[in-house]
């Protein structure tokens, strides 16, 4: 008896149609009968492969033992071989010396295999209650890392209390898609611990980032953590934090970057031959203003009539305006020398409107652009040095910090006034009870008293107008 069936050339796998038309056509003498069965096989292979198989997780009942592999290194044999660990999804290698490759101790091989199958039980790998321990703990329902970072993520961007700066939000996002997220995204919220925070602190440290940013990049994974609540907003995996434990390394103030200008650098820049900027620097000079904030001034809403006084309530950033600032105690008036003031009140003219430092189109300016086009050159031609990079490299806050070195150090300003004036928040109840920013009258005093520390283009050198003793 003839029968036609489907040749499969090179063993490869056949279409199910082939099989099943076969199936159907009821031939099926027992000298095909295997055939029929293998054909079926390959072709259930065929559809599984070219399916997404989702993953059913870990299971023991799956696992059939480890003998492990046994490998030289160096004057050693040793065994390797899986096990499950808290807090990873993935197993991770296990090593152990199984004997000396020569001399007293050598094994033969078959003793070698042997002594690698018991080195691998008394582990316990391959246990049950390992296996409970390290898997099964693991609460129902527990999501990963990544999954509540979402949710955490997603309900920062939109809450009332204690809303997030745009610019924040987008540091914190590339930190968890950058940094956390390659590291400790698939591990179960439940396992996140001191012990994976000090994993993450290790890899951030090998990647030589500075130990302020290891700092506040450590800091996301608490905060994803404490979003983790129930119903009642209890916190459903409450943590005690160690940060020895972690060997979170120490912020040292004096090793960070934190450049500054000095006076002689300053009355260069004020010379600087480009107007506009010129006016910035050295508004930024004489006022301690954040860029953002001078970049967000508009004329008609900001700035007194006589130049004396500005006020910051919003700020530019990446030339879009922003209508808050950085933190509620930025929300300030500030007050400027009369010669600053006068240099600002040429420098805007007939103006009544617009941005105080603007396109020619009345469009904000880019910080960005500043720095590479104006600020950077002007550093080169000063053969500016910062002190903690060995380079020419130094922005904005720059002048926030000449500003202040000024008025608490060269000036007997009132200490209250200079946190009212750099926006900063009270620290004690002395700082709380100081109401200074109420006296206009008296700012501007200090204004013109403490003076700015550098010569404007003029030749004036801006010194105190009163003897220092008469202040005191």
């Amino acid at each position: 008896m003839q029968t036609n069936v489907p040749a499969v050339p090179g063993g490869l796998a056949p279409s199910c149609e082939s099989v099943r038309s076969l199936i159907a056509s009821g031939v099926i003498p027992p000298i095909v009968a295997n055939y029929i069965t293998t054909l079926e096989a390959r072709c259930l292979e065929n559809e599984i492969d070219k399916k997404e198989v989702p993953r059913r997780g870990k299971s023991m009942s799956r696992r059939t033992g480890q003998n492990g592999h046994v490998e030289k290194s160096g004057n050693w044999w040793v065994v390797r071989w899986w096990e499950d660990v808290p807090g990873q999804a993935k197993r991770v290698h296990r090593r152990a010396k199984i004997c000396p490759v020569t001399g007293l101790g050598k094994l033969s091989e078959s003793a070698r295999r042997r002594r690698a199958r018991e080195i691998i039980a008394a582990s316990g790998s391959d246990t049950q209650e390992h296996f409970d321990r390290v898997v099964k703990m693991q609460p129902a329902g527990c999501v990963t890392f990544s999954e509540q970072s979402k949710i955490w993520f997603a309900n920062l961007i939109v809450r009332r209390r204690d809303p997030v700066a745009p610019a924040t939000i987008e540091t914190w996002e590339a930190t968890l898609r950058k940094h956390l997220i390659p590291l400790i995204g698939d591990i179960p919220l439940c396992d996140v611990n001191n012990s994976v925070l000090k994993q993450v602190v290790g890899a951030l440290v090998d990647k030589g980032l500075k130990p302020g940013s290891i700092h506040n990049y450590s800091q996301i994974p608490k905060m994803v953590m404490a979003s983790a609540v129930d119903e009642e907003g209890q916190p459903l995996y409450p943590r005690k934090w160690n940060h020895h434990f972690m060997d979170l390394p120490r912020v040292i103030p004096k090793d960070q970057n934190r450049p500054t200008y000095t006076p002689e650098q300053i009355t260069f820049m004020a010379r600087w031959p480009h107007e506009r900027e010129r006016m910035l620097f050295v508004f930024l000079a004489g006022s301690g203003v954040r860029i953002g904030e001078a970049l967000g001034l508009e004329i008609d809403k900001h700035i007194s009539a006589n130049f004396r006084t500005i006020t910051i309530e919003q700020k530019v950033r990446r030339g879009k305006v922003e209508e808050r600032v950085k933190t509620a105690h930025a929300e300030r008036q500030v007050d400027l020398h009369p010669s600053i003031a006068q240099e600002l009140s040429r420098f805007v003219g007939c103006r009544t409107n617009g941005f105080l430092f603007q396109t020619k189109d009345g469009r904000p300016l880019l910080a960005s652009s500043l720095y590479s086009m104006h600020l950077q050159p002007a550093l080169r031609q000063l053969g500016f040095v910062n002190e903690q990079t060995g380079t020419t490299r130094a922005g904005f806050h720059a002048f926030r910090r000449f500003r202040t070195t000024h008025l608490r150090n060269r000036q007997p300003c009132p200490p209250g006034l200079v946190q009212y004036w750099m926006g900063h928040a009270p620290q004690t109840m002395d700082d709380f009870y100081d109401l200074v920013r109420r006296d206009e009258a008296l700012r501007r005093e200090w204004a013109e008293k403490c003076g700015f520390g550098f010569e404007l283009p003029s030749g004036v050198p801006i010194v105190p107008k009163t003897d220092l003793g008469e202040m005191e």
